[in-house]
């Protein structure tokens, strides 16, 4: 429990100070809107975002895969400065309710700022930021119709116990569609050592097949996995410190691509409820 502490500690320490640089965990001198676009964004989707939501944050795009509708009620766990709430929000419109945890104070305010200007493109109110850690989400049983979220999960280390909360908390029927990075193969030593690996989204992945087990041991159900190529080759020349640590950490003869995969997971919650016993 200590151990999983100080990891939390230093993650959110880490991402205290990229919501006050207005860098990223990738490349804090690459283009966001390219990146997300990327990863699978649309123009229409970003445009919807307040100024500083987007920080390059992204390896998927869980929305697209949630299939969002009007009505429904969406919780992102790790949600930054707001980026995937925003988007969420405009798609299940003014009937529907968009909720972000985040564990970092200082990504809570980031996200906060933005809700006024949000409201202002769009004419809807429907957004909320709680602080909480996805361990523990400050969200009811049974509240929820889609869980997203975009490669946070790895930085977890309590895997299992993010996955149970995300069966605990969405309705039966409900359904969780996560962006996250895993391993094609371990991580050599030394990567999995740097504190700047852990924050940048790389040391804590873990092999798809973990993720799955981790999913059916929360009680999830039609689990279905889509790769995806992060290409991180891209961020070979970045000057972000982040990286550039990293990349100090691997074999002359490896890059990051060679070990890590983007992929798209999704889950249901059973329809039924089991009878509590007695």
């Amino acid at each position: 429990m200590e151990s999983n502490e100080k990891i939390r500690e230093t993650v959110r320490k880490g991402y205290s100070e990229i919501a006050k640089s207005n860098s990223n965990c990738c490349c804090g001198s690459s283009n966001p809107e390219k990146l997300a676009q990327g990863v699978g964004y649309t123009k229409d989707e970003l445009d919807v975002l307040p100024e500083g939501a987007n920080m390059g944050l992204s390896c998927g795009n869980p929305t697209v895969v949630a299939g969002l509708k009007a009505g429904q009620v969406v919780l992102d766990l790790g949600s930054g400065g707001g980026f995937d709430v925003f988007i969420a929000a405009k798609k299940v419109g003014s009937t529907g309710k968009s909720i972000g945890v985040d564990m970092t104070p200082d990504m809570l305010s980031k996200a906060r700022a933005g809700i006024s200007k949000f409201t202002e493109k769009t004419g809807l109110n429907n957004v909320e930021f709680r602080l909480g850690e996805i361990e523990n989400l400050p969200v009811a049983d049974n509240s929820v119709d889609v869980v997203i979220s975009n490669c946070v999960i790895n930085l977890s280390p309590a895997k299992q116990q993010v996955w149970n909360e995300i069966g605990r908390v969405l309705k039966p029927g409900g359904k969780a569609c996560i962006s996250d990075l895993a391993l094609k193969m371990p991580l050599p030593q030394e990567v999995q050592k740097s504190v700047a690996a852990l924050v940048g989204c790389v040391a804590g992945a873990v092999l798809i097949d973990d993720s799955i087990k981790m999913a059916q041991n929360a009680g999830l159900t039609n689990i279905k996995t889509e790769e995806k190529i992060y290409n991180f080759d891209i961020l070979e020349d970045c000057s972000d410190h982040l990286y550039s640590e990293i990349k100090t950490s691997m074999p002359k003869d490896k890059k990051l691509s060679d070990y890590i995969v983007s992929v798209n997971f999704t889950a249901e919650k059973s329809k039924e409820i089991p009878a509590a016993c007695g």
